[in-house]
């Protein structure tokens, strides 16, 4: 059987884990429109509505959104404020929210969310409370999401672990933890996108 080639639109497509989920969607035969703060044919802010409207007002109607955006604050929890608590909160929990709170409608009947979240949503670490609530907070979104979207729309979240690619940067935050190539991690994206569960975390640990 063949499926049908979608039009994906794909925030945060020029991280590391961006690169990997379009070159995995691409492979799979389907169209990726590239968005980012600083890259992609269409750059946008998560973090303001009205350039996320922008966005969505310059593509129209897609078959998936999908973000691998968003960024944390890792610190030592007796020194951390609000404030840098608020940057989890503002740049991956809200501005995935927002986007999947705008991209309902502008999903074809059928069409799909997916975000990301990651391991500390379950797994803490040393500096990673931040992290872990944000994380957390997306995956809860996801769930009660789900229950209310219409016309067939569906709503998951990928988390991976801490990615290959990565271990250099982060490996020292990660003791004992075992890396996932980013290529690995961008496949469940695809079960996402193809498949026919709502409301789940595809765990890639």
């Amino acid at each position: 059987m063949t499926r049908p080639r979608k039009k994906i639109l794909l925030v945060g497509a020029g991280g590391t884990l961006g690169r990997a989920v379009d070159a995995c969607l691409r492979d799979a035969g389907h169209d990726v429109l590239r968005a980012g703060r600083n890259s992609g044919e269409h750059r946008v802010d998560l973090r303001d509505d009205a350039s996320v409207r922008a966005m969505f007002d310059g593509i129209g109607t897609v078959d998936a959104v999908v973000s691998t955006a968003g960024h944390v604050h890792f610190g030592p929890l007796a020194s951390m404020d609000a404030t840098q608590f608020d940057v989890g909160l503002q740049d991956k929990l809200l501005g995935q929210v927002r986007l999947a709170l705008m991209a309902q409608h502008h999903l074809a009947d059928g069409g799909s969310i997916t975000l990301t979240t990651g391991i500390l949503s379950e797994e803490p670490i040393a500096q990673g409370a931040n992290a872990m609530a944000v994380n957390a907070g997306v995956e809860g979104f996801v769930r009660a999401a789900a229950c209310e979207l219409p016309r067939g729309l569906r709503i998951n979240a990928v988390s991976p672990n801490v990615l290959t690619e990565a271990w250099t940067a982060y490996g020292d935050f990660f003791r004992g933890f075992e890396p996932v190539p980013a290529a690995r991690a961008a496949l469940a994206y695809q079960r996402s996108i193809d498949g026919v569960r709502s409301g789940h975390v595809y765990k890639v640990w």
